[in-house]
């Protein structure tokens, strides 16, 4: 059973628990929430068309075994830049400071391909021992781009090797998340 504990706006302000927590980043549209509840098979996640509606740190608790967090987009929204950094410096301050995060996965629009944004956080990660996955969203969809740039798992070591597809309308690769995750 999976259940909404809240919407955090500060990493202070997260419930302190012994739950191991799977965090979903993305840049805006990615597919974040539509996927979260894909995996989890109901929709607790807020959905939206509209780019960067995700504002908070959204925890929900699986079964009192797991915590999994639906964090800010990142890259294009409808909103200020000052906006834009504040969810910038409130993820960088999660990930470094939140002992119980297992895994981060960056979500990325297979259709579009890692950004600039998505290599930075990428990168970050790399730099601070952050054990994240790539997952391809929307694998479903056309793809636009030609030439996309190839991730390459030797290039950062904080990266889980095996990069996952899905697709939170069709219901592809959901079972590698859940395995990992620990949702049945």
């Amino acid at each position: 059973m999976i259940k909404f504990v809240g919407s955090f706006e500060t990493v202070k302000s997260l419930p302190k628990t012994q739950f191991a927590e799977f965090a979903f980043v993305g840049r805006s549209n990615v597919g974040k929430s539509s996927l979260i509840n894909a995996i989890v098979g109901e929709k607790v996640a807020r959905t939206s068309n509209t780019p960067g509606r995700t504002q908070s740190l959204n925890l929900f608790n699986y079964n009192d075994k797991v915590m999994i967090v639906d964090l800010p987009g990142y890259g294009y929204a409808r909103a200020s830049k000052e906006t834009a950094l504040r969810w910038l410096e409130r993820l960088e301050e999660y990930l470094l400071n939140r002992s119980q995060l297992r895994r981060l996965f960056i979500l990325i629009d297979s259709r579009i391909g890692p950004k600039d944004s998505d290599l930075e956080l990428m990168d970050f990660c790399d730099e601070n021992g952050i054990c994240y996955q790539i997952v391809y969203t929307k694998k479903d969809k056309k793809i636009r781009e030609k030439e996309q740039v190839k991730i390459k798992h030797e290039n950062h070591p904080a990266m889980v090797e095996c990069v996952l597809e899905t697709s939170a309308e069709k219901k592809l690769g959901l079972q590698d998340l859940r395995d990992i995750i620990g949702v049945k």
